[in-house]
């Protein structure tokens, strides 16, 4: 999420897609529920009428796997009948950008695009630039070759009559809905728009994604209470597994993972990956100490701090190209812990005989899924399958330690309520043994696939680990003498600091400080930031981007729901004068004045500090 859980409450706008929110987040629905007792609209857009079309105050039908038109009507909506919020949208994003003259958009592709490859040369997805490489702008928004005129022009199509035609939405329907969501464009209201499995599970989830981000930039959503794009999490603790990176393709804290072809050594994937500008070019603190973290004294300058111990992607390892390599015998074993793809897969039949190539399978489960029994489904004939099947009993999530993020990006710290049965045992400890016993393997071996193993710092315990030990690792210290750096910006790149994870650096910034087990709430009448509960990343930061919660000159766009405000007048700890105040940790230095160089970029994580209206993906922008 962008904003968290409680912060719906603040909304006036509220639009549900590829979520049964109601159903699915019972608890957390009654965030909508406080909102709607302020007098907000809530929204429900969904192929079945759901129990959150039920307490919607608008449903409206639509065929599946059209959202996209959908969405895309909003946006036309918005932009024919001047309902953005213009300041928001020429200050703080890239619509008053130029664009290549040769850029444009034909016969339903973007220029660029080779047929015989199936691919697009993206030569001219990019800006004109002045002599110093700024994009050259206009902010009256008329050159037909701007950012907003592109849009404008692309999503013209995309009108009521369309909606009726291919999503199926009656006209007077979808009407109502842009209608009351376009409301939240005024500078002092605010609209959110919450999806889960129903949106990113599409096979153009991206793409739906990228237009439900354009319309929240459009109207002004984002970076302010009540705002946002809510990615609603399928189970518990999703988010968390995410930004410790349990996918194919980044690392943890969203670093990418090294590609064999493009990043033989350390200087090339940090010269090709790092920008120019914005807070990425920080990059090389953050990855070469979570090299550090990893491998402590064998990450060394000398050895590009272990840089040739990380496996390099030189596949598609995504979960469908996962199943296809072991379909064709490619893989020979496999641990499932926390899945159970036999059932949950795009193509369960393809995965359940993948499964019978192996020549071992671990799963991890409360109970036999049918992962674990896939050799005695119907129609397989166990005397044929050649796999191994090891089931080991997990613990259950009462019956274990450690931290929770939510969808809120909110680090919360669990206690174990009881202890596991029989010989279930957590997945800490699995990992735990796992790491020991293969270390043990491998002691005396000089063969290099098992350098990377052999050189990981592992001190957390004999048998069920020191989770806090861990965190505090996560957290990151100073390599001469192991104490935890305060946050993420007193990383280094030269092998002096250690962080497993950039973006949760902060969370246990003292010895035995750890703040995911904080539990200070704020009144039921605030805003309900509660920055004093548990650990928000980065930076205890609750809504990203809330530097467009401000206008540009640092006033809140609502006083009543101000997130940060520039206070000239404020000290700051060296006597001098004017800092960024507010229930909210400002996305940017608390010192930069609205009107200096950078002050007036919210989405710092970009090159140009600008939201991404114009933001290329590989299939388009």
């Amino acid at each position: 999420m962008t904003n968290h859980w409680i912060d719906i409450k603040n909304a006036d706008a509220i639009l549900i897609m590829g979520s049964n929110a109601a159903e699915n987040h019972p608890i957390a629905f009654k965030w909508v529920e406080a909102a709607k007792e302020r007098g907000a609209t809530l929204i429900s857009v969904d192929p079945r009428f759901t129990r959150t079309s039920a307490l919607a105050d608008i449903y409206a039908p639509l065929r599946s796997g059209t959202d996209i038109v959908f969405l895309g009507a909003m946006i036309r909506y918005t932009l024919e009948n001047n309902l953005f919020q213009r300041e928001y949208v020429v200050e703080y994003t890239n619509a008053a950008f130029l664009l290549d003259p040769a850029f444009g958009f034909k016969d339903g592709y973007f220029t660029g695009w080779d047929p015989q490859k199936k691919a697009y040369d993206r030569a001219t997805w990019k800006f004109q630039t002045d002599a110093e490489g700024n994009p050259l702008q206009d902010k009256s928004l008329k050159n037909p070759l701007c950012v907003f005129q592109h849009l404008r022009r692309h999503f013209a199509r995309y009108t009521p009559e369309m909606v009726e035609r291919v999503c199926g939405t009656p006209k007077a329907e979808f009407l109502k809905v842009a209608k009351a969501f376009s409301t939240s464009g005024a500078p002092d209201k605010a609209g959110t728009i919450m999806y889960a499995m129903g949106w990113t599970q599409h096979s153009k989830g991206t793409q739906l994604i990228r237009t439900a981000a354009i319309l929240q930039l459009l109207l002004g959503n984002i970076g302010v209470a009540g705002g946002g794009i809510n990615a609603l999490r399928g189970l518990s603790n999703v988010q968390g597994s995410t930004d410790m990176a349990l996918l194919f393709n980044i690392l943890p804290g969203y670093l990418g993972t090294p590609r064999a072809k493009d990043h033989p050594d350390l200087k090339t994937y940090l010269e090709k990956e790092t920008p120019k500008s914005g807070y990425w070019v920080n990059k090389p603190k953050f990855f070469v100490s979570l090299l550090k973290a990893w491998y402590g004294g064998a990450a060394t300058k000398e050895n590009d701090f272990g840089y040739h111990y990380l496996p390099k992607n030189s596949a598609d390892y995504s979960h469908m190209s996962l199943f296809e390599a072991m379909y064709a015998g490619k893989i020979k074993g496999f641990i499932v812990t926390g899945q159970n793809p036999a059932v949950s897969g795009p193509n369960s039949t393809l995965e359940r005989k993948a499964l019978e190539k192996l020549e071992w399978l671990v799963v991890r489960d409360l109970f036999e899924t049918e992962t674990a029994a896939f050799w005695k489904g119907p129609g397989v004939d166990p005397a044929k399958v050649q796999t191994e099947v090891f089931l080991l009993p997990a613990a259950a999530h009462l019956e274990r330690e450690g931290s929770y993020t939510n969808s809120g990006r909110l680090l919360q710290w669990k206690w174990k309520a009881v202890e596991p049965p029989g010989e279930a045992r957590s997945d800490g400890w699995f990992a735990n043994q796992l790491a020991q016993r293969l270390k043990t393997l491998y002691v005396g071996s000089k063969a290099p696939k098992d350098q990377p193993i052999l050189a990981l710092t592992w001190d957390y315990g004999k048998d069920d680990p020191d989770l806090e030990k861990v965190l505090a690792e996560v957290n990151g210290y100073t390599a001469a003498d192991g104490k935890p750096v305060k946050s993420f910006a007193f990383l280094a790149d030269d092998g002096s600091t250690a962080c497993g994870n950039w973006i949760y650096s902060g969370v246990f910034p003292a010895e035995g400080q750890n703040r995911a087990k904080s539990r200070k709430a704020d009144p039921p009448e605030s805003l309900g930031i509660n920055a004093g509960w548990g650990f928000s990343w980065p930076v205890n930061r609750r809504v990203l981007y809330n530097r467009a919660s401000a206008d540009p000159k640092g006033k809140p766009w609502n006083k009543e729901r101000g997130l940060i405000w520039w206070d000239p007048n404020a000290e700051l700890p060296d006597g001098k004068k004017g800092k960024w105040v507010g229930p909210d940790v400002p996305d940017f230095r608390p010192d930069l004045a609205p009107d200096a160089k950078g002050g007036g970029n919210p989405f710092i994580m970009r090159p140009d500090g600008k939201g991404g209206l114009f933001a290329p993906l590989a299939e388009g922008p």
